[in-house]
């Protein structure tokens, strides 16, 4: 089902770097219990799907123009998310577990990026591949129109 609404940046950028927080503050909140530990864990796990159900309503909408500038700044963003997740895993001197999860975010980030802009351009060809066949069928039923 194509989604008929417009171009969001926001919203993928943000459930994206959301969920990357509450990752972090999972398992770098200083003391937790074991219990606020697994309901920051759950709660990152749902925003991390509500990102990728967000990523495929944004790549699936429907747009005249095709490949926008709203997809471009999504892919960049959520790349630049994932080269900042790894240079700070790289850098900074934390505790493992916090190494291990900014490393799993990195992977998580460039996915996702690679996940829309795939998912992106195949609702694009798939709608280009359909469009021949509408036009044929409506020319079809009306009558053309003499050009002046």
């Amino acid at each position: 089902m194509e989604e008929r609404r417009s171009a969001r940046i926001g919203t993928v950028s943000g459930l994206a770097l959301l969920a990357g927080g509450t990752a972090v503050a999972a398992v770098a909140g200083g003391a937790h219990s074991i219990f606020a530990t697994i309901l920051l864990g759950l709660l990152a796990l749902g925003m991390s799907h509500s990102l990728l159900v967000e990523i495929r309503r944004q790549a699936r909408r429907w747009t005249p123009g095709g490949w926008g500038r709203a997809d471009t700044i999504n892919a960049v963003l959520l790349g630049c998310w994932a080269e900042a997740a790894l240079i700070l895993t790289i850098l900074e001197a934390g505790p493992v577990p916090v190494r291990i999860v900014g490393g799993l975010l990195a992977a998580a980030y460039s996915g996702s990026c690679a996940y829309f802009v795939t998912q992106r351009r195949r609702a694009l060809a798939g709608r280009v591949a359909a469009e021949p066949d509408v036009v044929e069928a409506s020319e079809d039923r009306v009558p053309a129109r003499p050009r002046l």
